[in-house]
């Protein structure tokens, strides 16, 4: 007979047959029958001495599946006896790591190997879910580096599988053998002992599986499968399905604890140093995690082994072990994955704190930008991987270079957006597109919206809210709002001071910010106001005077018919019903005592929504006057007042003593109390009178009847309303929300003195409001 060679690397040179224990012609290797100390062959070329548990003379002629188990058993207990000492186990493996410095690149191998394992182990939606990595792993397997470090590689792989297999049908001490693999992987990383080991593994489980899936269908895997035993143990697999399933468990266990490890090798050393402790407390687990790993592969090929050798009827009480590692390995990968977590949300901080570093440097005044394309790509979506934006008009998805070098508005809100104000937006927009030749009308407009990062996935509910909304816009919009990331977010509320209301941020084509927010113009001024800068909203205000359009601005085309045809207009509000009833009556007398021609429309109030409606139904069941019936008439009618004075806030001039600045503080602040009333004559204001004003100097008429025919009626109700006014002296109030810019002190309206600050707690009992209230 020929000298036989040493069949694998780690196993010394056996003379004679190599052949399972049990087979018929089996006979003792020659050792004692303790076993003995070999010379292996490590990685680096030196020799190391290991103790390699074998069959002493006594067990040279087990013939029978019982003996052989009884073997097995022993020698397993031995060698957990032997290792009870986990400190002294690991010292022994970490003796054995001496890396050289080479990298591997594990991801596309391990990308191969977890889908042999999971076909292997039936993991159908692990396979479903894989099918991305799969699609990246083909595609890099066709990479020549890739297909270079397999070749590299394959030399250690094969040699691993053949120790697994050797030792496994030798009945091996699981430890030596787990050991005599760190010791030939020495100069390997963790992540890389861990990955080849595992493919080792695979390559014989994957074989294993191959066959038994294909040998009754090919008769060449029929004839290996044969070879091998496999019908015969394949014919009894209900018996065996414990077994196979404690297996499956463990191999899907330590494919999840290899994945953990060597998604801590990729972390980004820019982000996380090893003085993490995160990262510390893991590295330090790492090695143990590794052992065990291996340690369970050792386990699973001698549970293959033993069931080929031994036959169906062994093992079936004996998948303990397999649960009993297959529970430690949870144990490890769960205190892995959660310093994995640590890890992620530690460089999750540290790159948002760097995108809030680039986004501040970008929006710096005194740098200057090509285009808007890095300002929008910095806010919206940096990569060139999907189209970001949907467009209003089409419902397609575009990229953002539809917005390259425009005039664009950025509008942010949060999902809480009223239709009110969406439904004035969208008309305001609308008009703009009718003349898109018009200079006013070079804009677009995107929406940004703000969502709750801390909960992800978007709920079901937030989901459909957004897409609601979304379809509702006939401007850009963001395609999904987890595109907008916390950076941004965070961003927008510093430096644009976004709350809970909406705001406008302007950026000329280059992306330089013209204005933080210029909600207030548009609501104002509509598209007039372009291109939003402070200079034209000071500009505007200069053409501004004291009028009735000031305060409707379109609102209402009746009222501005009553304009034109020169009539007095009482403007006018509150929630006391008993108020709005005498008020209402008492101006419809003193008109037809006095002849005028006198119209009345009831506006509302700021708040009280609920209340407002009511008085609204009252009006019209009495026929007292002319009421908005479109509440989102009522909301655009005071959310421009509170514009226009945040607007005189955001130019720094709250406490301009200008008439119109005057009076408009005037009107927000009778609005919070009480009933008011404006009376024009045509375009000009008459008198802006609180309640306790207004209906005293109305019910007064037949005091100042008799300054009618000299003064007329409208010097003769102002003149008497005045002295009304200088005794009453009602008192002005204006309540900011936490989520508004507030001036640092105001001046009175009435009496021009520094208003005193107060803190105060307000609740209308009102669930709907009128939204978007600045006050």
């Amino acid at each position: 007979m020929a000298q036989p060679t040493n069949t694998g690397p780690f196993h010394p040179l056996v003379k004679g047959p190599v052949n399972k224990p049990g087979g018929a012609s089996a006979k003792p290797p020659p050792v004692d029958n303790h076993g003995a100390a070999h010379s292996l062959p490590n990685n680096s070329g030196s020799t190391s001495m290991l103790h390699i548990a074998t069959p002493g003379a006594s067990h040279a002629h087990m013939k029978g599946p019982s003996a052989s188990q009884a073997l097995i058993r022993a020698d397993r207990t031995t060698g957990m006896l032997a290792m009870s000492d986990d400190n002294v186990m690991m010292n022994q493996i970490l003796s054995t790591h001496a890396p050289d410095g080479r990298e591997v690149d594990v991801r596309p191998l391990l990308y191969l190997v977890e889908d042999i394992l999971n076909r292997a182990t039936q993991h159908v939606d692990v396979i479903v879910k894989g099918t991305q990595a799969q699609i990246e792993m083909e595609e890099k397997a066709q990479q020549a580096n890739y297909i270079a470090m397999l070749e590299a590689l394959t030399f250690t792989i094969d040699r691993i599988a053949c120790e697994l297999s050797y030792k496994a049908y030798r009945g091996s001490d699981a430890h030596a053998t787990t050991t005599a693999i760190f010791n030939f992987l020495s100069s390997y990383t963790w992540d890389a002992k861990l990955v080849l080991s595992l493919s080792a593994f695979a390559l014989n489980y994957g074989e294993f599986w191959l066959l038994a899936q294909i040998y009754s269908t090919n008769q060449l895997a029929k004839s290996m499968a044969i070879l091998k035993q496999l019908p015969s143990l394949l014919e009894h697999t209900a018996p065996l399905k414990p077994r196979f399933d404690a297996l499956n468990t463990l191999i899907r266990t330590m494919m999840d604890v290899t994945r953990c490890v060597v998604e801590f090798k990729e972390l980004p050393s820019m982000y996380i140093s090893q003085d993490a402790p995160a990262l510390a407390t893991a590295l330090n687990l790492i090695p143990t995690a590794v052992y065990w790993t291996i340690r369970s592969m050792v386990a699973c090929a001698t549970q293959i082994s033993s069931l080929i050798t031994m036959g169906h009827e062994y093992g079936i009480s004996e998948s303990w072990e397999l649960s009993t590692l297959a529970h430690k390995l949870r144990n490890i990968h769960e205190h892995l994955r959660q310093q994995l977590n640590f890890c992620y949300r530690y460089i999750e901080e540290k790159k948002d704190v760097e995108t809030y570093q680039m986004l501040l440097n970008l929006f710096d005044p005194n740098m200057m930008h090509i285009d808007n394309m890095k300002i929008l790509k910095a806010l919206i979506y940096a990569r060139d991987d999907k189209l970001p934006l949907i467009d209003g008009a089409t419902r397609r998805k575009v990229g953002l270079d539809v917005l390259r070098r425009k005039n664009v508005l950025l509008l942010i809100s949060s999902l809480d957006f009223s239709s009110d104000e969406l439904a004035i937006l969208e008309q305001i927009y609308n008009d703009s597109r009718i003349h898109e030749t018009r200079l006013e009308s070079q804009y677009e407009v995107v929406w940004i919206p703000i969502v709750d990062r801390s909960v992800v996935p978007l709920s079901e509910e937030t989901r459909t809210k957004f897409e609601t909304l979304r379809s509702t816009m006939p401007w850009y919009s963001v395609e999904d709002p987890l595109l907008i990331e916390k950076p941004v977010i965070r961003f927008i509320k510093e430096v644009w001071h976004f709350r809970t209301k909406p705001i406008l941020v302007v950026l000329d084509p280059q992306g330089k910010v013209l204005s933080p927010n210029a909600i207030h113009m548009m609501w104002i001024w509509g598209s007039t106001a372009f291109p939003f800068t402070s200079l034209r909203e000071e500009a505007l205000w200069r053409d501004e005077t004291w009028r009735l359009e000031l305060l409707i601005d379109g609102i209402d085309p009746m009222i501005l018919n009553w304009i034109k045809e020169g009539k007095y207009i009482f403007l006018y509000g509150g929630d006391d019903v008993e108020w709005v009833r005498k008020f209402a009556t008492s101006a419809r007398r003193v008109a037809s005592a006095s002849g005028i021609p006198l119209e009345m429309v009831y506006v509302g109030k700021s708040n009280k929504r609920e209340k407002v409606t009511k008085v609204t139904s009252i009006i019209n069941a009495e026929n007292l006057s002319h009421a908005w019936q479109d509440q989102a008439m009522v909301w655009f009618f005071w959310t421009r007042l509170e514009s226009m004075l945040f607007s005189k806030i955001q130019l720094g001039r709250a406490d301009d003593q200008d008439p119109v600045m005057l009076q408009i503080k005037k009107l927000l602040s009778y609005g919070r109390e009480g009933g008011w009333a404006v009376l024009s004559r045509g375009s000009d204001i008459v008198v802006n009178g609180h309640s306790t004003t207004i209906l005293p100097a109305v019910g007064g008429y037949d005091e100042w009847k008799v300054n009618v025919a000299d003064k007329g009626f409208k010097l003769a109700f102002k003149e008497y309303h005045d002295r009304l006014h200088d005794v009453a002296h009602p008192c002005c109030r204006f309540e900011f929300p936490t989520a508004t810019k507030v001036p640092e002190s105001m001046r009175c309206p009435e009496c021009l003195r520094i208003m005193e600050t107060y803190t105060s707690f307000v609740c209308c009992h009102d669930e709907q409001g009128i939204p978007g209230s600045l006050f």
